[in-house]
């Protein structure tokens, strides 16, 4: 894996900045080694320490999605804690499913562009040594029956990424409001002081 750049995250400015803390460290990176569609992927690179940010990688071999690498705040509180633990796991879920999907993807092409060949009477490879390969129209059969086939499937992954969605964001909106409401009794006890 190539090295590692800071990137932009998904969330929204107000609750990216929420969320930022003094103080963190990489969590460690999980998921990798449960993959059983793909070989282990281990990235050497280590972000600077006094970053504060979510670090995002290059496209994975596998899912084609890009890896975050999280940090912890050395004070994070137990909702922040949970929040970290959810996108983290959402991630994993996410990086396996598509890694799977993409392995499966790949696999009953070739079935297909084989079959289809050797029904046509030719090979793998033409004379000149080029793998052969079937027109558009051809290969839109496998598309069509590739997605019915597969149907249910993504529809069931849609509605699980939908409700990771929706707990991420509720549990960031649980994270904004505790952070704002400690900032209020700070200045309370300060003007008592």
């Amino acid at each position: 894996m190539a090295a590692l750049r800071p990137g932009r995250r998904a969330l929204s400015p107000p609750l990216c900045r929420a969320l930022a803390g003094r103080g963190r460290r990489l969590a460690p990176e999980r998921g990798a080694e449960r993959r059983d569609a793909a070989p282990n992927r281990v990235s050497r690179f280590c972000p600077p320490r006094k970053s504060c940010h979510d670090w995002i990688g290059p496209p994975d071999k596998y899912s084609n999605l890009r890896p975050v690498h999280f940090y912890i705040p050395e004070n994070e509180s137990p909702l922040e804690q949970k929040l970290r633990e959810l996108r983290q796991e959402t991630q994993e879920w996410n990086q396996q499913f598509w890694a799977n999907q993409n392995l499966t993807f790949r696999k009953e092409k070739e079935e297909f562009i084989h079959s289809r060949l050797k029904a046509k009477g030719l090979a793998l490879r033409a004379e000149s040594g080029q793998k052969a390969t079937l027109n558009a129209e051809e290969m839109a059969d496998f598309y069509k029956e590739f997605l019915s086939k597969n149907f249910q499937k993504h529809m069931y992954y849609n509605r699980d990424w939908y409700k990771r969605n929706f707990a991420i964001t509720f549990f960031m909106g649980k994270v904004a409001l505790e952070r704002i409401w400690n900032k209020l009794r700070r200045k309370q006890k300060k003007i008592s002081n």
